[in-house]
């Protein structure tokens, strides 16, 4: 309870200054874009009714469908006010305000289970359309301090792995519009493949009075909050911006996705526009679609998931890595990094009932220090990986492989997931 007292009262504070910062650099924060939400044009059409949906898993089936009823009916009267008035088509009010409502009435009018399960749930739906508003204001962040990017030192250690988004992206080329209309509505769509795998996850809580020990919406949101502080550590825009057309004026050459840049042995940190996030490395993109593959592998009891979950988990990745790579918006190093953050951090929350034993601690380490090693070797040794990019290209591979092999040792593994602790044990017996 204590930690949560401190959350609730750090969540305003925090928007708050981010508000702040937003006025005073002259772009939106994120009480603006909230305000927008509730009265105005939601900048968003999918994360809040994302967030709406995930408020439901905890409130019985007819006040679901009372929940739903009333946020479509708010959505249509609005849509239709701004189409008359001249205005863009946007829905999303409705599942703002009755995401809001469905919190009031939950705490001020219902008790015991009921209550503490629809709280939770409309917390779970409130942080994650919040923590959208955070990024945004994070990514103008990165640009305000970070003038300079590093992507003449990426470019050379992504020759290690045979210069990846050159090569999808020259395929996408090929394959034409219709592929490419598929993989970007995978790419900005992340938030829906993530509520299907969550409610899923959380469907059995009205039923059973039970939340899973860990489910999808944990790792989503503990990434969003380490992995964008890697952004001003290590800067970087891509390479449809650094070395293509995109790069307002600020590009070395319009080079993607037809040609490989020239090699430039000596890198340097190279300025940049005051428009383009710094917001590559890691890919945040490869990471939470890494954890809706990895939690669609099984159920929260441990069991098989059902085959339809498991192909959908399975797709959401294999699209997300070629959108990443084939859009020219990030370098092949990225993905490894993103991906060996997300088994990092999955490994931290999986399965709390089994404690912090040296299971956890060598997994959670290890994914640290690789982490660590990758970025210092992207920003010192990217010549010699370009160097000796077979020899670069294989250890960066084998430290990430290895990893995920550790992962499923631990996690996947025999009946780890299935079989009951010894305080499991100890819990049931009282």
């Amino acid at each position: 309870m204590v930690w949560v007292a401190v959350g609730v009262a750090a969540v305003p504070v925090l928007l708050i200054v981010l508000q702040v910062v937003a006025m005073r650099e002259g772009f939106q924060g994120p009480l603006g874009s909230l305000w927008q939400d509730y009265v105005g044009t939601p900048k968003s059409m999918s994360v809040p009714w994302a967030g709406l949906v995930l408020a439901l898993v905890g409130i019985s089936m007819r006040h679901r469908l009372i929940a739903l009823g009333v946020a479509i009916s708010i959505d249509v009267v609005l849509a239709g006010i701004r189409l008359l008035a001249g205005a863009p088509f946007a829905i999303g009010n409705g599942a703002v305000i009755v995401l809001t409502a469905l919190a009031a009435i939950a705490w001020l009018r219902w008790d015991g289970i009921q209550r503490r399960n629809a709280l939770h749930a409309a917390a779970l739906g409130a942080l994650l359309i919040l923590a959208t508003k955070v990024g945004d204001v994070w990514l103008h962040v990165t640009v305000l301090s970070r003038p300079t990017v590093f992507d003449e030192y990426v470019l050379l250690a992504d020759h290690a792995l045979g210069d990846p988004s050159w090569v999808v992206g020259r395929v996408l080329d090929v394959l034409g519009p219709a592929v490419y209309a598929v993989l970007h509505w995978v790419y900005i769509e992340l938030p829906v493949a993530a509520i299907v795998v969550a409610v899923w996850q959380l469907r059995r809580v009205v039923s059973t009075g039970r939340w899973p020990t860990h489910y999808l919406v944990r790792t989503f949101l503990v990434l969003g909050l380490v992995g964008p502080i890697v952004y001003v550590i290590f800067p970087v825009v891509g390479p449809m911006f650094a070395f293509g057309a995109d790069g307002h004026g600020m590009q070395l050459g319009n080079y993607w996705p037809s040609v490989v840049p020239p090699l430039d042995r000596n890198p340097a940190p190279m300025p940049f526009d005051t428009v383009t996030p710094r917001n590559c490395m890691p890919s945040m993109h490869t990471a939470w679609a890494l954890s809706v593959f990895l939690h669609t592998r099984r159920d929260t009891d441990g069991s098989q998931a059902p085959t339809w979950i498991r192909w959908g988990g399975t797709f959401w990745l294999l699209a997300t890595l070629t959108a990443t790579l084939g859009f020219g918006y990030h370098y092949g190093v990225d993905l490894v990094a993103g991906a060996v953050l997300c088994l990092t951090v999955e490994s931290a929350l999986r399965a709390p009932e089994r404690g912090w034993g040296w299971f956890r601690i060598r997994l959670v380490a290890s994914g640290v220090v690789i982490l660590a090693v990758l970025l210092l070797s992207y920003r010192y040794l990217p010549a010699s990986m370009a160097e000796y990019p077979v020899l670069a290209g294989t250890v960066v591979l084998a430290l990430l492989a290895g990893l995920a092999a550790a992962f499923h040792a631990t996690w996947f593994a025999g009946a780890h997931d299935t079989a009951p602790t010894q305080h499991e044990v100890k819990t049931a017996a009282r």
